[in-house]
């Protein structure tokens, strides 16, 4: 059987992002995916209404349960909502040193909004850090989970509270015409890819791109394989993304 990635994530009514979009660019990577459900939330491609999260005992019931069934060979997490699903998750990880593991440390929607309190869900994610395989912030999160706003010194700090790779995603930067995404490997910039910037927000993306990389890496690629094939992989699905409402936020089109 193919590699499976085991992902801990939300579940989004509009199939935009969540688990759908782990299940959607894992399969596109070449890998499996298997499912934690950590929060059923009420949302279309456009807004959060809100959420009801998955208990800590319930969300580890599901992992435990295709633990021996599946060949996993890597962790992704999205949204996870509470404390106790962030501790439910360290807990998890801490007993299968095995797996490799990709945090997305989702704080909000990109619609704004709320996936749980950020500044407990900041505190919380401390521990997930050094655990991480690679973390895939936006430069709206990195700032947010170090308390800094120069982009160099936040990444610095980030790689000292014990991350051993940082993708930081740059869309939210205000550069017009290009995106710049930046990789650092045991506290040293490895590469830098720029873009072009498309027109309009997505719903999704940066599920899908952090989700792609798990699925290379579970596939046996290494950090930086893993982040160039999902980078070139997620600008085409921006590229041919849908528009469920006009000048509303697009949906990658995945396949």
């Amino acid at each position: 059987m193919r590699p499976t990635v085991l992902c801990f994530s939300g579940l989004d009514p509009s199939g935009g992002a969540g688990l759908q979009a782990d299940i959607e660019a894992i399969g596109q990577s070449g890998a499996h995916a298997a499912i934690a459900c950590t929060a059923l939330t009420i949302q279309n491609s456009q807004q959060v209404f809100g959420f009801e999260a998955t208990s800590s005992q319930l969300l580890l019931a599901q992992a435990n349960a295709v633990v021996n069934d599946l060949p996993i060979q890597c962790v992704k997490s999205g949204m996870l909502g509470t404390t106790e699903n962030i501790q439910a998750l360290a807990d998890f990880l801490k007993s299968h040193p095995e797996y490799q593991y990709v945090l997305d440390p989702v704080l909000v929607a990109n619609s704004g909004g709320s996936l749980g309190d950020q500044a407990t869900l900041v505190h919380a994610f401390q521990q997930l850090i050094p655990l991480a395989t690679i973390i895939t912030p936006n430069t709206i999160e990195l700032r947010a989970l170090t308390g800094l706003d120069d982009l160099e010194l936040a990444t610095q700090k980030l790689l000292s509270m014990g991350a051993h790779a940082v993708l930081v995603k740059g869309g939210h930067e205000a550069t017009a015409d290009y995106i710049r995404n930046a990789l650092y490997i045991n506290g040293e910039l490895i590469s830098e890819t720029t873009c072009a910037r498309l027109d309009g927000e997505y719903h999704g993306s940066g599920c899908s791109l952090a989700s792609y990389i798990a699925g290379r890496l579970a596939l046996g690629d290494n950090i930086q394989q893993a982040v160039n094939h999902a980078e070139t992989w997620l600008f085409a699905t921006l590229k041919n993304a849908e528009s469920p409402v006009v000048g509303g936020q697009k949906i990658p089109k995945r396949f």
